[in-house]
């Protein structure tokens, strides 16, 4: 797979192949990593000079895998979720005809066991290189193939056949009538076989619509790409779409800081003051925030894996594959010297343009402005040699695998609301304690300046999707609306008095001596607190929570030190 990556991303991509089974990787260890053109590559290998199997996924089924299976460096397997239906894609390259009976059982005990762990309701396909041949004719074994296999059946052959029996699984390429030459999966010198194939169960032969041996390509040298047509019958579902969101970043350079200020302004009618409605300001800013940074595209980011694919190594390539064609129409001596200089030199251009394209990389990380490039590579590459990047999936109280979206989206609420609102079993406070009346000094303008230096940009907005950056890019008319908001707020809180299940915290606050105000302020805090969870597959509905502290709110660690303290002391006192 050394420097073959990009040419087989751009090989699936003009075949329109969204999953491949590959052998022979001759890559050490087990992860996943992007090989250019939105391909993802999950890879399995403990030498770098013999075996080594894999899985090649387009984009948009990665976010589908649930689970990656890697049982040695001849047998893996994925499990996919494609829209309510589930697909295990198993990988295998069994050992040549000179190898021993013991590596030889050992990988066929490998794929038993993984066969036997997929549920019978499941759909399984598997592509190998099984180093056998099943022959032509099927007299006696019409249920596990058809007639069109490539010459003889050997030893190796047979425990092809044998296994699809024992599993009730069909060979596909042999029930499909091609001509020899889209049988054969295997040329060398002059010989010409099939040892490739794909399987899948019997009770899904009906969804397979073709196969076929993919003839004119020059990745692999010897072997060819076998392509069958799988249709699968799924449940329609609202395909979804990355939320668009405001660039506020931009508002770190000062002339789009400047620009925002203007045309806020602009939308207020001239005015330099914000308005004292809070819905009415937070309308106004979100607007013109997207008018004037504008939003992301929705889209998913631009894979940039291979930079080194310009069109010079594109042009060899291509020349490359038609000098294979040409020597596999007509094998002659300069054919085959003509097709060995162009594998010579698209080697050294792909070395050449990899070189010249991390020299590049490594000059631009080497200055100030780069030092953030080279952290979010970093993740990048963390984040692609993931097998499963995002939990798509979950299961049910009951263990059943959920795979819709609102399914999964109920469950995820289902959970968090009883985990969020689950009191431990404690004895009620009969006694009461005096509340503090006093008077409390109004939110001063410097308090909300100083507030405001202190908080870093960069950060998560919340439900109201604006940042810190625009309340310190408007500076003192955001200094003036924040400390009039937060006034009002606390004039309103005097009228706003009910109970809420929070007895402890009330308590301890009194004790400690804060001024009723406050506890009224932080009872209305909580009260009617509703809150939503965030998975792969969107948001939940809203649903209260009721025990506990606010997780993320500054206020929280004040809160728990005065709950904390007042334990401390009632531990300390004397027992009766």
């Amino acid at each position: 797979m050394t420097g073959k990556g990009r040419e087989l991303a751009d090989v699936m991509e003009r075949r329109k192949v969204d999953i491949l089974c590959v052998q022979e990787t001759r890559w050490k260890g087990s992860k996943a990593r992007s090989i250019g053109a939105g391909f993802k590559l999950f890879y399995y290998g403990v030498d770098s000079k013999r075996n080594g199997v894999g899985v090649v996924l387009k984009e948009e089924f990665v976010r589908n895998v649930l689970e990656v299976k890697r049982v040695s460096d001849r047998v893996m397997s994925l499990k996919l979720e494609i829209e309510g239906v589930m697909l295990n894609v198993v990988s295998g390259y069994a050992p040549q005809v000179g190898c021993e009976l013991e590596e030889k059982e050992r990988f066929w005990s490998e794929l038993d066991e993984v066969m036997e762990s997929i549920p019978t309701g499941e759909r399984v396909v598997i592509g190998a290189d099984f180093n056998g041949h099943v022959g032509e004719g099927n007299t006696g074994d019409e249920e596990v193939m058809g007639k069109f296999g490539v010459k003889e059946r050997n030893l190796e052959g047979q425990m092809v056949v044998d296994f699809a029996k024992r599993m009730d699984m069909g060979v596909v390429n042999t029930y499909f009538q091609k001509r020899e030459e889209h049988r054969v999966t295997y040329k060398s010198g002059g010989r010409s076989t099939q040892v490739d194939y794909i399987l899948c169960r019997r009770g899904n032969l009906k969804e397979i619509s073709d196969c076929k041996v993919v003839v004119g390509e020059s990745v692999a040298r010897q072997h060819r790409m076998v392509v069958c047509r799988m249709t699968l019958m799924v449940c329609k579902k609202k395909r979804s779409e990355i939320e668009k969101k405001t660039k506020w970043w931009k508002l770190k350079k000062e002339e789009c800081c400047e620009e925002f200020r203007q045309k806020l302004r602009q939308a207020l009618g001239g005015q330099v003051v914000l308005p004292d409605d809070w819905e009415t300001t937070a309308e106004v800013i979100r607007e013109t925030g997207r008018k004037v940074l504008g939003v992301s595209s929705g889209r998913r980011k631009e894979d940039k894996e291979a930079w080194w694919w310009n069109e010079e190594v594109q042009d060899s390539i291509q020349r490359k594959r038609l000098a294979k064609k040409k020597w596999d129409m007509d094998r002659t001596e300069e054919n085959r010297q003509e097709y060995k200089e162009l594998q010579c030199r698209v080697k050294r251009e792909v070395s050449k343009a990899k070189q010249k394209a991390y020299d590049e990389l490594y000059t631009r990380l080497d200055t100030r402005e780069g030092e953030k490039d080279l952290y979010r590579l970093a993740k990048q590459r963390d984040r692609d040699g993931k097998d499963v990047q995002q939990v798509r999936v979950i299961k049910d109280r009951d263990g059943r695998v959920l795979t819709s979206e609102e399914s999964v989206q109920r469950r995820w609420k289902e959970y968090f609301e009883e985990l969020m609102n689950e009191e431990n079993e404690r004895e009620k406070r009969v006694e009461g304690v005096n509340s503090v009346e006093q008077k409390v000094d109004k939110i001063r303008k410097d308090e909300v300046r100083k507030a405001l230096k202190r908080m870093k940009s960069g950060k998560a907005v919340g439900p109201d999707d604006i940042p810190v950056e625009v309340w310190k890019c408007l500076g003192e008319a955001a200094v003036e609306f924040l400390a009039s908001l937060f006034n009002r707020v606390l004039e309103n809180l005097e009228k706003a008095y009910d109970r809420v299940p929070r007895e402890e915290l009330w308590y301890c606050m009194r004790k400690s001596g804060v001024a009723e105000k406050y506890v009224r302020v932080v009872k209305d805090m909580y009260e009617r607190s509703r809150t939503v969870v965030r998975c792969a597959v969107g948001q939940t509905e809203e649903f209260n929570v009721e025990v506990g502290l606010h997780q993320g709110s500054a206020l929280s660690p004040v809160l728990f030190a005065i709950v904390m303290d007042q334990l401390s002391e009632e531990v300390r006192q004397e027992s009766p």
